[in-house]
């Protein structure tokens, strides 16, 4: 039997034969009950919940991030500046399904909560689905300001914007990474100016980065450890960038003593017209002394 695929448009409702438990109308409410009660997880400040609903590669995730930064978890899980939205007032434009990844695709006035009239946008939930059943796996928003006519399009019920690869879930089941132990050691931060260009960086052969046209930083996942470590790269570009734009990547570290200013400890740069290396590793020492500016004792 070929992998599922539900389409549920506002237009039309196409259901193919389905081997799953649940009828095609009930999958559709399971998930939307699933990000209901995940959003109360996240609103109520319920770990255990959010645990319970949060797919494993991304709890992995999440945990990852926060102990490099040193924050704590799950409580820093809940610190986030805005609200997920709600989808109670959203138009349910796509729900696709394939193998054990989902996708419900929402336009209308996402709302963050953060003030403000909101505008008509769109808001894709990925789902996953594991052992005990269907988990939140992410969300991505999708502001159509830059994209007027897409808007108009929308609003007036055509919705050809959703037919890319992008809209749809792969069918592949994202294993978890690896997880760090414990808060890490020291904060570092991998900043990547790239306009034109799609850079892939590896730390410590742990901490993997893209960075497609963008002037980002990310924070490095194990942090920095003592003495000898390395940052991985590989530079290419993007079709219509500017092949003699400058480039930039590099690692800080963070101190955490109060006024100190970040520490630079890794670079790779080329300036206009000069032509990057395609690959790459910059190594970087954390020395006694470097530490000692990092930590205060």
């Amino acid at each position: 039997m070929k992998p599922l695929i539900l389409i549920l448009s506002l237009l039309a409702m196409v259901v193919p034969a389905s081997a799953q438990a649940m009828s095609d109308t009930q999958l559709v409410g399971h998930l939307k009950q699933t990000y209901n009660s995940w959003r109360s997880a996240m609103v109520r400040k319920d770990a255990a919940t959010w645990k319970r609903l949060t797919s494993n590669p991304r709890q992995v995730n999440v945990r990852n991030r926060l102990w490099s930064e040193k924050r704590k978890f799950p409580e820093s899980v809940f610190a986030a500046p805005v609200a997920p939205p709600s989808i109670a007032n959203l138009n349910a434009m796509r729900v696709r399904v394939q193998g054990g990844t989902a996708k419900a695709i929402y336009f209308g006035k996402v709302d963050f909560g953060v003030g403000g009239a909101p505008t008509d946008n769109v808001f894709i939930i990925s789902y996953q689905r594991e052992a005990s059943g269907w988990k939140y796996h992410g969300g991505e928003f999708v502001k159509l300001d830059a994209i007027p006519d897409v808007r108009k399009k929308l609003q007036a019920g055509d919705l050809s914007f959703f037919d890319s690869k992008d809209f749809h879930p792969t069918g592949i089941i994202e294993p978890a990474p690896a997880a760090i132990r414990g808060p890490v050691k020291y904060i570092a931060k991998a900043y990547v100016f790239c306009p034109g260009r799609e850079v892939k960086l590896m730390v410590n052969k742990t901490s993997r980065h893209l960075f497609q046209n963008t002037k980002r930083s990310d924070v490095v996942v194990g942090g920095a450890l003592d003495g000898l470590n390395e940052m991985e790269y590989s530079i290419s570009s993007i079709s219509g960038g500017d092949p003699k734009a400058p480039v930039t990547l590099r690692v800080y570290l963070m101190s955490q003593v109060a006024g100190t200013q970040p520490i630079k400890i890794a670079q790779y740069q080329v300036e206009d017209g000069s032509q990057p290396k395609a690959s790459g590793t910059v190594r970087f020492n954390v020395t006694p002394e470097i530490a000692k500016k990092l930590t205060g004792r």
